[in-house]
């Protein structure tokens, strides 16, 4: 991928001296949702009876609507805001641009088809503007003191005789997400898609390994394996067979007690024993502990005598 990709820079391209042929994909992406704003400024314009190409603020210029470019104006915020929150959240797809020789960066199919998408929105944004402008030059002439001009673009005449309501909000449009490591897209809530997740998720459990294994060799650390070694060594000394059910012998162990450890959880074992989850687990995998434990063992899988 190109290095100038990786900034978003001015909107002023040095293939034209102006922000058409942008050079990175935020700056063609902007040109080419502002275009789309610029076509639904132009249909709006022409619904209130606007002429599009007398402009006000822009120069007049026989390839320019200059009057879609001085209505525009004021919804081209949101068109920012929208922009620069997708490429502050979200990763892009280099499948999504072409760079030609000249440097120029392109947007494919698949990209201008989602883009294209938020047309509706834009024009929902620019009518009340469009009918603003047509009502305040409508207020300058003779004729003001008719009946105003309708608003078909936005309904407001409509609403405010019916219940005074103000205009509906415009919902903003989402941005799809896509996997940081494919482009696949994914859900909400989630920045890798399954299969790229395994490969973040095994560095993470190696990391966490690293830390568990520096913060079990410190001073406190070690001293506390070792009381927790004395204790167990202390009662296995003191304990004896004597004290063991009759009933509960070695066959009886492994042919009714260990097979029904399988589906008891390691938290309960280490609750029930006392001991480290980790030797639970080794006992739920068959490993056999000391004769001590098996009483315990016995009643935890309904086994008393």
């Amino acid at each position: 991928m190109p290095k100038h990709w990786c900034t978003f820079g001015t909107r002023k391209s040095v293939l034209s001296g102006s922000p058409r042929l942008a050079t990175n994909p935020p700056n063609a992406i902007l040109n080419y949702c502002y275009a789309l704003l610029e076509c639904e400024t132009r249909l709006a314009s022409v619904a209130v009876g606007l002429d599009p190409g007398l402009g006000m603020l822009h120069a007049d210029t026989p390839a320019r609507d200059s009057l879609v470019c001085d209505i525009m104006e004021a919804v081209r915020p949101s068109v920012d805001a929208w922009v620069l929150d997708w490429i502050m959240r979200e990763p892009f797809r280099r499948s999504d641009f072409f760079e030609e020789r000249n440097g120029n960066c392109r947007l494919l199919k698949k990209l201008t088809a989602k883009l294209s998408e938020t047309m509706s929105v834009w024009g929902k944004l620019v009518a009340p503007w469009a009918e603003y402008v047509a009502h305040r030059l409508w207020a300058t002439t003779p004729r003001a003191g008719r009946s105003p001009i309708p608003t078909r673009l936005t309904q407001r005449h409509r609403r405010e005789a019916k219940s005074g309501s103000s205009a509906p909000t415009v919902a903003i449009p989402k941005h799809d997400r896509v996997c940081r490591g494919c482009g696949k897209k994914i859900r909400a809530g989630r920045s890798d898609c399954g299969r790229c997740a395994i490969e973040g998720a095994t560095k993470r459990l190696a990391a966490a390994a690293r830390i568990g294994r520096i913060a079990g060799h410190t001073p406190k650390a070690l001293a506390k394996e070792a009381e927790s070694q004395r204790q167990h060594a202390k009662a296995r000394t003191s304990w004896a067979p004597s004290s063991q059910p009759s009933w509960l012998t070695p066959d009886l162990y492994s042919e009714k007690i260990q097979p029904q450890l399988a589906g008891v959880s390691a938290s309960t074992i280490a609750s029930r024993m006392g001991v480290s989850r980790w030797y639970a687990g080794k006992i739920r995998q068959g490993y056999r502990p000391h004769p001590r434990h098996w009483q315990a063992l016995a009643q935890l899988v309904g086994l008393t005598g």
